[in-house]
């Protein structure tokens, strides 16, 4: 009997660490130069990030936008989404979990209107890194973001 209930004990324990293993980049993140917060969120079996805080959320240059005004995707390939807000944009898409790693997504730079493969991984800090590339790994940008 002790055994048995020994063993359901461990078996509750280990789903709730395995549950929250998967889930510990959900929630809200500062950028590495702390302009911008990011929150991730489930997407169906994935994990997705939007915008949903930033230091200057309106221009204040003439040369990026008109100044006074809402900051907009105005770099975005598809010209019928340059009028979106960069506030609220969903910026990465489709990070599934391997191996305590987030890869094999899309991560969207609104600065520059372009999509570049994506991976994610929590240091041993408890920081969040993630890279931005193209075709493979080596050629492309890291942030290392914290909560």
């Amino acid at each position: 009997m002790k055994t048995g209930l020994f063993l359901i004990i461990l078996l509750l324990f280990a789903t709730t660490s395995w549950c929250t293993a998967s889930d510990s980049i959900l929630g809200v993140w500062n950028t590495d130069k702390y302009d911008a917060k990011l929150e991730f969120f489930k997407c169906g079996d994935k994990v997705c990030g939007k915008i949903i805080w930033l230091k200057e959320p309106k221009y204040i240059d003439k040369e990026d936008g008109p100044v006074g005004l809402q900051k907009t995707d105005r770099k975005n390939p598809d010209p019928s989404l340059r009028t979106k807000p960069v506030l609220g944009l969903q910026i990465m898409q489709g990070l599934p979990k391997a191996n305590n790693k987030w890869a094999d997504g899309a991560c969207y730079d609104p600065e520059t209107g372009k999509t570049y493969k994506c991976k994610m991984q929590l240091t041993s800090t408890g920081d969040l890194k993630m890279r931005g590339y193209i075709g493979i790994s080596l050629f492309g940008r890291t942030m290392v973001m914290t909560r």
